[in-house]
């Protein structure tokens, strides 16, 4: 790939796409700009709009209004062939009758570029996704990753401007998935291409992405860095549809704090002034507090539901006196396990006002 295409990546407005279906509305006013060179991820529930948000963007589904600009050019009536998108597909669409060499030179042919230029993208492409070598190889003497290299090569061969990704990952075992993943981001940082990322995997998209647009019922709800995202959401849809989070419903008592079961808890940041509020309650980030200190705010204590061994850590389940049930984790290594609990032991855990946060009900 030449270093030259590095500066002609160029980013891309959403400006107020919608897309109706009769009188169901699947993508409603969406606006998104996404900067030259970043890799931002659309996460949502199934039925919440990623599907149709990418297919107007390659050009598959043409909107109801709005407009799609790459760079400057509007692209909204432009037929996917003509938009410089490279798109990798969930289940890889590779052709099983082709080599590898072939998959991945089908772009350059489709767009008629002269053949005499082929050897040296091909090397490149291959280069880039590690299946140097691999040109003579056919699809089905592949594993699940070097086919979804393949994929990844065939999209970036032609240099696209931008590179629209559908679950590409979702097929692969979690161990793989996870390694393909850390080379994806790689694999960014190398092209430093502009990368629209579909996923419904929450741990995937904070993983890998600079910025993360949830999606719900049509609209992005937040976007967000995935620490700001993971740290501060907007509402309970977000805060439970991100990280391991369970929603209590608490009491505004001030501007920074709040009641559950009886015992004030302070935050550092502003309680929304709102009558259906929801403690964000975070398993990794309670501490469990050690017998007999009680120093400290934000001091919650409850009964020993049950405790989950998980591989690299302990969740353990409380009940708290109002009935609320909440989890926190500890490490398996001997430190968490002399902290751990039995059924119906008693518990007290300790929420750092930082991490108290309190949002409101989503609408």
């Amino acid at each position: 790939m030449s270093q030259s295409t590095h500066a002609e990546k160029v980013g891309v407005s959403i400006r107020s796409a919608t897309k109706m279906y009769g009188a169901f509305c699947a993508l409603d006013h969406v606006d998104l700009e996404v900067k030259a060179g970043e890799f931002v991820s659309i996460l949502g529930p199934s039925g919440s709009g990623k599907t149709t948000f990418l297919g107007i963007l390659g050009g598959f589904v043409q909107p109801t209004s709005g407009a799609i600009l790459l760079g400057e050019r509007d692209i909204t009536l432009e037929p996917p062939h003509k938009r410089d998108i490279g798109i990798v597909f969930q289940n890889y669409a590779l052709f099983p009758h082709m080599n590898v060499a072939e998959n991945v030179t089908f772009p350059l042919r489709a767009r008629r570029i002269p053949k005499s230029g082929w050897p040296a993208k091909l090397k490149a492409a291959l280069e880039m996704v590690e299946l140097t070598g691999y040109g003579n190889r056919k699809i089905h003497e592949l594993s699940g990753g070097q086919r979804q290299r393949v994929a990844l090569a065939r999209a970036m061969i032609f240099e696209p401007r931008l590179i629209l990704m559908d679950e590409p990952l979702s097929a692969l075992d979690k161990q793989l998935r996870e390694s393909m993943q850390i080379e994806l981001k790689h694999l960014h940082r190398k092209l430093d291409a502009t990368i629209i990322y579909v996923t419904h995997d929450q741990r995937e998209a904070l993983t890998m992405s600079d910025r993360i647009a949830v999606m719900r019922k049509g609209q992005i709800v937040q976007i967000d860095t995935p620490e700001q995202l993971h740290d501060n959401p907007v509402d309970s849809f977000v805060a439970g549809f991100i990280g391991e989070a369970t929603l209590v419903p608490v009491q505004r008592v001030d501007e920074h704090s709040v009641t559950l079961a009886g015992t004030r808890l302070v935050s550092s940041k502003p309680v929304p002034n709102t009558i259906h509020l929801f403690l964000v309650v975070q398993s990794e980030k309670i501490t469990v507090a050690a017998d007999g200190d009680t120093s400290g705010p934000n001091l919650l204590t409850g009964i020993v539901h049950e405790t989950l061994y998980q591989g690299e850590s302990i969740r353990i389940f409380l009940d708290l006196p109002g009935g609320e049930r909440i989890s926190v984790r500890v490490p398996s290594n001997h430190t968490g396990r002399t902290l751990m609990k039995h059924p119906g032991d008693r518990i007290t855990v300790r929420l750092h006002p930082d991490d108290t946060v309190v949002v409101p009900q989503a609408s």
